[in-house]
């Protein structure tokens, strides 16, 4: 059955085509859940919520533009939402430095699990900021939109991100290099 059968079917309620539809976008959803989420289990309740909402709504896909992009779209908005709902407004009190420099390639250094999961140990204001930019290509306007934020907020957000990630990358290098050093 090809997506727009697929579509249609679902459209119709019909449940195997749900279920179809499901495994074959389950990991894709997860995945992008997995970056807007602190933990595994709060990326499992995203992707439940997500099919909830595209099972729900799927008749008002109309064709313009990708289902996938549709349906990653729900998925990063239920993230948002449920940051939004549990959301409290509480300073950081960590000392940044804006001097601090943050180049790209210090996030190359490290596997894409180790960045996922310091990514996941982010602040949400953080972490939603910064997968939004970094990840998903929204400008800051757009991401100030989503959050409820400014924009200079966002870009701070993002800049305070990746100080945090990049310390977390320097730490991992130095413990590292310290074990090899000592032999231990």
């Amino acid at each position: 059955m090809d997506l727009q059968q697929l579509i249609s079917k679902c459209k119709s309620n019909n449940q195997k085509a749900q279920e179809e539809l499901y495994h074959y976008y389950k990991e894709v959803l997860f995945s992008l859940s997995l970056k807007y989420c602190r933990n595994f289990e709060e990326a499992q309740d995203n992707l439940h919520n997500t099919f909830i909402e595209i099972f729900s709504n799927i008749s008002q896909y109309k064709g313009n533009g990708s289902f996938e992009g549709w349906m990653k779209r729900i998925a990063i908005n239920k993230a948002i939402d449920s940051y939004k709902k549990t959301f409290q407004l509480s300073p950081i009190t960590k000392d940044f430095h804006d001097d601090f420099q943050v180049d790209d390639a210090d996030f190359e250094t490290v596997s894409l699990d180790k960045l996922l999961s310091y990514i996941q140990e982010l602040p949400n204001q953080y972490r939603l900021v910064f997968c939004l930019y970094e990840l998903d290509d929204y400008s800051h306007r757009e991401i100030a939109e989503m959050l409820s934020i400014s924009e200079s907020t966002s870009k701070s957000n993002l800049h305070r991100a990746k100080i945090i990630l990049k310390e977390k990358i320097i730490t991992t290098k130095s413990t590292k290099n310290y074990k090899i050093g000592n032999g231990k």
